[in-house]
């Protein structure tokens, strides 16, 4: 069941980055407001392990902003 879950919220960051492709935000942020989650909300550390996935895979990259990691598409 993780890796569908895993793969459901890769699919919810990227189909939000190809509708919003200038987008950028912290994980709390694409945990709250990219991902729309069937029921309960699964765990940040979930999302996290996603979105380091993805930058390992040039999907994403990440910057510090304010002491603060954001992720957007790679520009």
């Amino acid at each position: 069941m993780q890796a569908q879950e895993l793969e459901f919220i890769r699919h919810s960051i990227h189909s939000y980055l190809q509708a919003r492709p200038n987008s950028a935000d912290t994980a709390e942020g694409i945990a709250n407001f990219w991902i729309r989650w069937p029921g309960e909300a699964l765990p940040l550390s979930m999302v996290m392990s996603v979105l380091e996935n993805m930058r390992h895979a040039g999907e994403l990259e990440s910057v510090t902003v304010g002491g603060r990691t954001i992720w957007r598409a790679p520009r």
